[in-house]
Parts: C-alpha cells; structure tokens; sequence
C-alpha cells in the first residue's frame, strides 16, 4: 500500500469513528441539532430545500464535517460560520442565477456561494432553480 493511500485509510478511519459510525445524513442531523440557533435552523431549511430540488440528491460530509449535497458530481456544500450559513456552489460560476442569489466567492471563476446571515428570508423558489440547475450541470 503506497503513503498516500494509506493516509487515506486513515483519514476514513478517524472520520468514521469520529462520527461514531452514523450515515452523513445522520451526522448532518446531529450538527443541525448541536447548532441549536439560526445557523441550525438555516442549515436545515437549506437541507430540505436541496432534498426538494433534486430527490436523488446525495448526501456526504467532507473537509471536518462540512455537509456537501453531490449528484454526479458536488452540487454545494452547507457550511456554518459565527454570523453566516455559506452555500457554496461548486461550478457556481457557470450556473445562471437569474435571481441573484449569490452573494458571496463572486470574483472567482468557478465557485460562487450564497450567505446567509440571521433573520434573512430564503427564496426557496429561486434557490431550488439554482441548485436544480447546477445538478443539471454535473449531468451535462
């Protein structure tokens, strides 16, 4: 087994004792419920407005228990912060957002992300468009 592999059996084994064995969704249940304010809420509205644009859509935790939504490929990721739930979208830059939703990573050439801050209103409407369009993207 090379270095690099074996780093990542590693890697995989203290995720999954870290999360105790549960599934993502699971995890991703727990960090909303361990959030306990307007970031877990927002996490969980965000959760079930993606769930509701893509039904198939997958869900995982990367990079220290970050929830990402994937469909051939990563949709966006759920990040919270102190003063902000982070959407990022992955291939972002190449989603039409019509509504102008994003808010956030605009300079970049392939992320864009939305944040959203305590007492904002979210447009399902338009953001279950934007994260339909961007799994329309991983499909292309």
């Amino acid at each position: 087994m090379t270095k690099t592999a074996a780093t990542k059996t590693v890697i995989k084994a203290k995720t999954a004792s870290a999360e105790g064995g549960v599934s993502a969704s699971q995890a991703i249940d727990e960090k909303i419920a361990d959030l306990n304010d307007w970031r877990g809420e927002t996490l969980a509205k965000v959760r079930v407005i993606v769930k509701q644009a893509v039904p198939d859509v997958v869900e995982e935790l990367k990079w220290r228990g970050v929830p990402v939504w994937s469909y051939n490929g990563i949709i966006c990721t759920g990040e919270t912060y102190k003063t902000a739930v982070k959407m990022t979208f992955a291939k972002g830059a190449k989603v039409d957002d019509p509504s102008g939703l994003f808010n956030s990573s605009l300079e970049g050439n392939t992320r864009r992300a939305i944040d959203f801050h305590e007492g904002d209103e979210i447009d399902e409407k338009a953001l279950k468009a934007l994260v339909r369009a961007a799994a329309a993207l991983n499909k292309a």
